[in-house]
């Protein structure tokens, strides 16, 4: 049995919904919170994962970013040596999706030469007539990036993406669950 640890930067601008994906990890899906406040700095969530079919895991370590480039400066230290990215965006607010290049630039510079794997998770998708970030848009820009695509409703635990049938409150999770087949099959065996 093997235990490994794997450091997740959760990256993207304000109010795209990256504590509220981080906390429906924690929970496993089964709860969202209506009510956040700004993040402020980083917020540490931490989770061990089993491996399926082995009896190895992954400890997650999900560094949830402010987006405020008030903060900026600060994440250079806190983003040091990570092993996965997972950048979010909120399908409604096209800003959001542009600036991800701007996150992906400065989270890959902490690995110089170095590919760093990751996930791109469009929020939001329960806000239908709002959206302004097609489906399509997202995921030829995810795979010019090296980076898998996924949408989502944390709210209302919609999942749209290359994944089982699952039950919906586990359909919340599934950008980390990818995280962690990254982690394992990729990074670390």
């Amino acid at each position: 049995m093997v235990k490994l640890a794997a450091k997740c930067i959760l990256a993207g601008d304000p109010a795209v919904g990256k504590t509220a994906l981080a906390q429906i990890f924690r929970s496993d899906g089964a709860h969202f919170q209506k009510n956040y406040t700004l993040t402020t700095g980083v917020d540490l969530v931490v989770k061990t994962l089993p491996v399926p079919d082995t009896g190895d895991s992954v400890e997650l370590f999900i560094f949830d970013s402010a987006g405020k480039e008030l903060f900026s400066e600060m994440l250079d230290k806190l983003w040091e040596s990570p092993n996965v990215l997972c950048l979010v965006y909120d399908v409604t607010n096209e800003q959001s999706f542009l600036n991800c290049g701007k996150w992906l630039e400065k989270a890959r510079a902490q690995l110089p030469g170095t590919f760093l794997p990751g996930v791109l998770v469009g929020n939001k998708t329960d806000l239908v007539s709002r959206r302004a970030v097609e489906a399509a848009q997202a995921q030829a820009w995810a795979l010019g990036q090296g980076l898998e695509c996924f949408e989502t409703s944390v709210r209302n635990a919609d999942f749209h993406g290359d994944c089982p049938s699952l039950q919906s409150h586990q359909q919340r999770t599934i950008p980390f669950l990818h995280i962690l087949h990254i982690c394992y099959f990729s990074s670390f065996r």
